[in-house]
């Protein structure tokens, strides 16, 4: 059995993370860590727990955690995580990170776009970015994986195999996406309040959203050419789920059959990924690991739309499909029931 941790175990992502790693048959949970003092128990925070799992949350340091645990998923907000890692990983540990300190690999660029300096900056370059249907070659062999953000997975993920084929424009596309109010996270906000988001849909960090440059970074690295991208994203009164509507320009003259086709064979033997002919809908993806995605032509432009479960593929999903990837785990162990 692999022993562990979750840091940062009272959040939505952690929870679903929990239920996972709960019926994964190589897992034994040893630490559940949170800020607060009082020490209380997983179910009490996360009632669904109830009789499934009584881990006592405890505040506990990085060091103490890695003499609980043999792998660490890191849930951690952004700055608090790049604290922890260091000591996690001197420990012995191998960290899952599902922050966002590790995914960028220039410093700078990470301190434009989150207003903090990197206090880690010398590993970012050899941090393997845990997207498996990309970097499947790099995650094995590493001790730190740094885990996708839920909109960046939804839109790499439909836009890497036209990229990587060069049947679209790499410089001319335009993400319009949607997301569920749980992913803004459970602390709570005024703009994710009941009366405030309900029958109501917004657009935010319009020009300024930090998974702009990560989406940029991983397109450009799995293509081998520079991208640009223009991301604008929208909170939408559901709970759960991504749609990624892109816009895209076609550099040949193919039929949406054609395009589908190279999709398909681009993905063969990638468990998640489901090129479909529908339009695909949150509904379908909600509560599994998979990610849809379909084509429409208009003209010489190509729509691309893709959809998740931002908690699941977005986040707590993917990181177990990186942690079995690991330790030489089938992909889908715990992750199909």
């Amino acid at each position: 059995m692999i022993n562990v941790a979750i840091l940062g175990a009272t959040g939505y992502a952690a929870l679903e993370l929990i239920r996972i790693l709960l019926r994964h048959p190589s897992v034994r949970l040893t630490a559940l860590t949170t800020r607060q003092d009082d020490h209380p128990r997983i179910d009490s925070i996360h009632p669904v727990l109830q009789g499934r799992c009584s881990l006592t949350c405890q505040n506990l340091s990085a060091t103490e955690v890695a003499d609980l645990a043999d792998v660490v998923f890191c849930a951690l907000p952004h700055v608090a995580s790049m604290e922890a890692v260091p000591d996690l990983l001197s420990g012995g540990c191998r960290v899952i990170d599902l922050s966002a300190d590790y995914r960028l690999n220039d410093a700078a660029v990470y301190e434009k776009w989150y207003g903090h300096t990197h206090t880690d900056a010398d590993r970012l370059a050899d941090t393997v970015y845990g997207l498996p249907e990309l970097f499947a070659e790099q995650i094995p062999r590493a001790d730190l994986v740094a885990n996708p953000g839920c909109y960046t997975s939804t839109s790499i993920l439909g836009l890497a195999p036209l990229l990587c084929q060069g049947l679209i424009e790499p410089g001319d596309i335009v993400i319009d996406a949607k997301s569920g109010v749980s992913g803004a996270g459970r602390a709570a906000k005024l703009g994710t309040i009941f009366s405030e988001c309900n029958e109501s849909l917004s657009a935010y960090a319009v020009g300024t959203h930090r998974h702009t440059p990560e989406i940029a970074q991983v397109l450009s690295t799995a293509s081998g050419q520079q991208v640009e991208v223009i991301f604008t994203p929208h909170l939408v009164p559901m709970t759960r789920g991504i749609l990624c509507t892109m816009y895209t320009r076609l550099t040949e003259d193919l039929s949406e059959a054609e395009i589908l086709d190279r999709m398909r064979t681009f993905y063969e033997g990638r468990p998640f990924v489901r090129i479909v002919d529908h339009l695909p809908a949150t509904k379908d993806c909600v509560g599994t690991n998979y990610c849809d995605m379909t084509v429409r032509k208009s003209g010489n432009r190509l729509v691309v739309l893709s959809c998740t479960d931002n908690l699941i593929k977005g986040a707590a999903g993917v990181a177990v499909q990186n942690f079995n990837l690991m330790h030489g785990l089938a992909e889908t162990t715990a992750l199909i029931v």
